[in-house]
């Protein structure tokens, strides 16, 4: 199962999710990148009017999760464990 979080460098946000998903103890790949990088990575999810620009995304097995306000909401909800799992 392989656990990816995009974040641009120098973001408060970015270290904050990265300091959360260690803190519940998932092993999480993270991948720096230029804002020009992460945009061209996530041009094809902006397209859609549910999706906001973000500063940072997680993937699970290559599947879009999404930013920190939905890795929050995976997390409280338990979702984001059986994800990780890949019982989702």
């Amino acid at each position: 199962m392989g656990v990816v979080l995009y974040v641009k460098k120098h973001s408060l946000r970015c270290l904050r999710a990265e300091a959360f998903l260690a803190r519940l103890g998932y092993g999480v790949k993270v991948v720096h990148t230029t804002d020009e990088e992460l945009d061209a990575l996530l041009i094809h999810f902006r397209q859609s009017p549910s999706r906001k620009m973000t500063l940072l995304y997680l993937f699970i097995d290559q599947r879009p999760v999404g930013g920190f306000g939905d890795i929050k909401s995976l997390e409280r909800s338990g979702n984001l464990r059986r994800l990780i799992r890949g019982e989702v």
